[in-house]
């Protein structure tokens, strides 16, 4: 008798133990649900309260808020964010400030279809476009418009319009101290946003080839003065600018892997000066590494972003020959932190130059970039400018502290 009243206790006891194991799963399935309900009434509320378009497609602001402190050991031809060291003063001119007018302000909408194809447009503003006359200088930046364009992707073509870098030459190297005018621009790197229409042709897959045509807004680059709205020496031309390139892609993901190469040729002067290049760029991810290179050769590139140092015809009127190029390669171990380093160089030909020109110009600078936490942003840049004139080589040490925010 005390063997079957302890056998049945015992059951008995097992029963209750394996109850509250249910009961324990079962709540804490309901607590699951609970939150997970939450979860989707957050979710539907933030695509309630999100910023909706007239035309209905998805909008998303995106943007950085910078502080940058900077110091430079000699004359430069602008301070914040120097491309070249000037020869103009008989001895070196050392200083440092503070800036926030490489701020960023972009947004961009998609439409899964619109014309039987991929929509994606998008507009990128900054605050480096001067400054009006006043005791604040610099800490009051006037907005810039960087880029624009509206983008038609169908299966196996790509129609662009709008200002965008230049089809030849569509990298530029990492950096956030150079993003008002992009790291290594005069010395070996083509950029310059400009109005055009671009046709891509196949190249949407893994290991495919495509074509590129385009045709950009014609600019010999000259300085433009205040309210000066008449016609460029290219523009006077009446032609636009034309390029084509060849492009292979081997990775399609969030970091793709292309090599690519083009062909570019406008009118800077009429039929008597044409602007004309051939450049080749690399964009290779491997593991945490990735290379960035371009390379050209060509003349009369100033109006490309400051090919031959800035400078587009002799003393003559003959086109400035040149070649070109810069590399870098970043790496980033940790989503959070990353570094990288290179060199650009610009080196036109010598002949016909004015005694003031610029004769060859290097510069190679390093960096490293962290975002601690959420949308933090901080690091550093460090850069050497060597810029060689008739009267000698002048060399200038810039360094850049930055911290601010993204979103």
């Amino acid at each position: 008798m005390t063997v079957v009243t302890l056998t049945l206790a015992g059951r008995a006891s097992a029963q209750d133990s394996t109850r509250a194991k249910v009961d324990s799963l079962a709540e804490a399935l309901r607590r699951a649900q609970a939150r997970l309900e939450a979860l989707e009434q957050k979710v539907g509320d933030a695509t309630e309260n999100g910023v909706h378009t007239r035309s209905g497609t998805r909008m998303e602001i995106t943007g950085r808020v910078v502080l940058q402190a900077f110091g430079n050991s000699g004359r430069v031809n602008n301070v914040d964010d120097p491309q070249f060291a000037r020869a103009d003063v008989s001895g070196p001119e050392r200083g440092g400030g503070m800036s926030m007018r490489q701020s960023l302000l972009a947004f961009r909408v998609t439409s899964p279809d619109v014309a039987g194809a991929q929509f994606a447009g998008d507009l990128a503003t900054d605050f480096y476009g001067g400054q009006q006359p006043s005791s604040g200088g610099r800490t009051f930046p006037l907005i810039r418009l960087r880029t624009a364009k509206a983008l038609l992707r169908w299966m196996h073509s790509e129609l662009m319009v709008g200002q965008e870098v230049p089809l030849i030459a569509q990298l530029n190297p990492v950096s956030v101290a150079a993003s008002g005018t992009p790291l290594f621009a005069t010395a070996g790197n083509l950029w310059l946003w400009l109005p055009q229409a671009r046709l891509t042709l196949g190249g949407f897959k893994p290991n495919t080839m495509a074509i590129q045509f385009a045709v950009l807004a014609p600019t010999s680059g000259d300085p433009a003065n205040a309210f000066d709205t008449d016609l460029d020496a290219a523009e006077r031309s009446s032609r636009p600018f034309v390029e084509t390139r060849l492009r292979l892609r081997w990775e399609m993901s969030e970091r793709p892997g292309e090599i690519g190469c083009g062909a570019h040729v406008g009118w800077v002067r009429g039929d008597s000066a044409r602007s004309e290049a051939v450049a080749c760029d690399l964009l290779a991810p491997w593991s945490i590494f990735e290379l960035r290179a371009e390379a050209f050769t060509g003349q009369a590139l100033r109006g490309l972003g400051g090919g031959g140092i800035g400078q587009s015809l002799t003393t003559i009127g003959d086109p400035v020959v040149g070649v070109g190029g810069w590399a870098q390669l970043n790496v980033n171990p940790s989503p959070i932190w990353g570094f990288g380093g290179g060199c650009g160089l610009d080196d036109p030909d010598d002949v016909d130059l004015a005694p003031t020109a610029r004769l060859r110009n290097v510069s190679c600078a390093g960096h490293f970039i962290t975002h601690p936490s959420g949308p933090l942003l901080m690091g550093f840049e460090a850069r050497r400018i060597v810029t060689t004139y008739s009267s000698g080589r002048f060399g200038v040490d810039h360094l850049n502290v930055f911290f601010g925010f993204e979103f």
